[in-house]
């Protein structure tokens, strides 16, 4: 275990993993560091590159100053990435790679860029949270109800069965670890405030991005995340959509198939 200090003065605590050119891996909702799926992907990619996986703030030991906003985030990807060297390749997961994008479009040291089904709806016959999901988040969450929270970000946010969150609930080791983090459920709606109404995803937006980029979708994925990572696709100006069944994440990540992918894509020519 490994701690940097950010701009702000918040500790970001990390793990590191292999030798080669730096890998750094973003988790979305729910996920941190010593997560399963996570654990296994930076094992794999720690073949090809040394690997950082990180507690996003807020979450497992890193520490979690408020008031909460979006550039802290991006400060904390960035004092990472400093920390890597100055620069390095970034994946990020769902709700993470959205972070990972606005850092890249900020301004941030990023490489090559890999972003794996960020939830966007940008389509209006798709599933579309709330139009007031950031502020009922917060609101479960400020009034301590952690589990309401939970139900809600996946069932209303997301758009996932109620049956599945009851599934987890009798599951004492799953329910811990979600309830453990379920304070930054206001953090990943927030930064996806904006981005699930419906609508297309503004051609400018993000055009600064420039780097090679990589979007993962899998082809078992609800039609929304498709959808989604279609659009982005094709408004980055030097993206490229790789479609494979496997690659989806709401399920159990595919450590080997993603690992693949990546390690084509950051050691390729593009």
């Amino acid at each position: 275990m490994y701690a940097i200090i950010s701009k702000d003065g918040t500790k970001i605590v990390y793990d590191k993993v292999g030798q080669g050119p730096a890998l750094i891996l973003v988790a979305g909702a729910f996920s941190y560091r010593k997560f399963p799926g996570l654990v296994q992907l930076a094992n794999l990619l720690s073949e090809h590159f040394t690997v950082y996986s990180y507690d996003r703030r807020g979450r497992g030991d890193s520490g979690d100053t408020q008031p909460y906003a979006i550039a802290r985030e991006i400060e904390d990807l960035q004092a990472l990435i400093d920390e890597a060297g100055g620069s390095s390749y970034v994946w990020g997961l769902s709700s993470g790679a959205v972070l990972a994008l606005q850092a890249a479009s900020s301004g941030a040291s990023i490489t090559k860029l890999a972003m794996h089904e960020p939830p966007f709806v940008v389509e209006a016959t798709d599933h579309m949270p709330p139009k007031n999901f950031v502020m009922h988040v917060s609101e479960l969450i400020t009034a301590n109800r952690r589990a309401e929270a939970i139900k809600y970000f996946m069932t209303k946010g997301m758009g996932a069965p109620s049956f599945v969150v009851s599934l987890m609930r009798m599951m004492p080791g799953v329910w811990s670890k979600l309830m453990a983090v379920a304070h930054t459920l206001p953090y990943d709606a927030a930064l996806l405030e904006g981005y699930m109404d419906g609508k297309p995803l503004p051609t400018h937006l993000w055009n600064t991005v420039t780097i090679p980029t990589l979007v993962l979708e899998g082809t078992e994925s609800p039609a929304s995340l498709r959808h989604g990572a279609q659009a982005l696709a094709n408004v980055l100006p030097n993206a490229q959509l790789v479609s494979k069944k496997g690659l989806g994440h709401t399920k159990k990540l595919d450590a080997k198939m993603i690992a693949s992918e990546l390690a084509a894509f950051c050691m390729g020519n593009c």
